[in-house]
């Protein structure tokens, strides 16, 4: 393993910020996997460690396939971390919609641009990005339809889930779009949380990405076959809604299987303990997200499930 800055420059009061790579192997430009943008990515982050310490010993035992190099980044904005918050200090702009970046605009353009330079070549990206709601998921791969979106490679990854979804307009600021622009085949990895460490779905995340690997012969790996992967797009997902405001009380978590009308959670009015209101299911499937805050305000998204086929 060989470290290097791959961006560096002066801040007002913090010295000098540095973003470091890790490569591991010599060789043509193969995969390259990106970590944490945010300052709230602790799982992202934490599975990043887990992979430098899985690949320095494959690199070790000469496992990695001659010829093919791995870059790692695990973090773009470990400053904003180390402050508990979410976004880029100064600023509060976000890097991952920053992308392609200009070498000349705010420090978050120019990070995004130098990364985007470096990285541009990897023939496979994956990116440990978080999910846009703040809770529990399943894991899996979630690719945009650019035109250039390989299912069968995400297939690859072993993981439970490929979600396609629609590019939207701010999706062409983002590291997956722009990766897939510039000729690399670009997955996103999403991990089952953001904010909490979370062990057994690390090491999931961990090993699809070293399954990926194994099955592109970049590494050699001896690992399970994982899952046949289910292609689905996010917008055939039901979305459940919360009627009332109060604390939420969970019933059921991700990756169950429910029947029409069975009832997944409570919401309690925090000052008499009533139950105000009873989350049931709307149809039979299997549910996919659920939040994981204490209390929730009327009408923001609690679950997202799966319509189970009937065939």
């Amino acid at each position: 393993m060989t470290k290097e800055v791959l961006f560096t420059m002066n801040t007002a009061f913090r010295g000098t910020y540095n973003i470091y790579g890790y490569h591991f192997g010599v060789g043509e430009r193969s995969a390259c996997i990106v970590g944490a943008m945010r300052g709230n990515e602790y799982q992202q982050l934490y599975i990043c460690s887990l992979l430098s310490q899985k690949l320095a010993g494959l690199e070790a035992r000469g496992e990695i396939v001659p010829d093919k190099s791995i870059l790692l980044i695990p973090s773009l904005n470990y400053s904003a971390m180390n402050a508990c918050h979410k976004h880029w200090l100064s600023d509060d702009t976000d890097i991952n919609r920053e992308f392609p970046g200009n070498p000349k605009g705010t420090a978050t353009s120019r990070i995004a641009y130098t990364i985007m330079e470096t990285i541009r070549d990897y023939r496979y990206g994956i990116q440990f990005p978080s999910f846009y709601l703040q809770g529990r998921y399943i894991p899996h791969v979630r690719m945009m339809q650019t035109g250039h979106e390989s299912r069968n490679l995400a297939n690859l990854f072993g993981l439970p889930y490929v979600i396609t979804s629609d590019t939207r307009s701010f999706d062409t600021t983002t590291l997956n779009y722009n990766w897939q622009m510039a000729g690399t085949e670009a997955f996103s990895i999403y991990s089952g949380g953001t904010e909490r460490i979370n062990q057994q779905d690390a090491e999931i995340a961990v090993s699809s990405v070293l399954r990926f690997l194994s099955r592109m012969g970049i590494i050699r790996y001896n690992c399970q076959g994982g899952y046949i992967s289910t292609i689905m797009q996010e917008e055939e997902m039901l979305s459940i809604k919360a009627d009332d405001a109060g604390f939420f009380h969970q019933i059921v978590g991700t990756n169950e299987e429910v029947r029409r009308g069975q009832r997944l959670a409570d919401i309690i009015d925090p000052m008499d303990g009533r139950v105000v209101s009873e989350v049931t299911a709307p149809t039979d499937g299997i549910i996919f997200f659920v939040q994981d805050q204490p209390m929730i305000y009327q009408n923001v998204m609690i679950y997202k499930m799966i319509k189970k086929l009937h065939l």
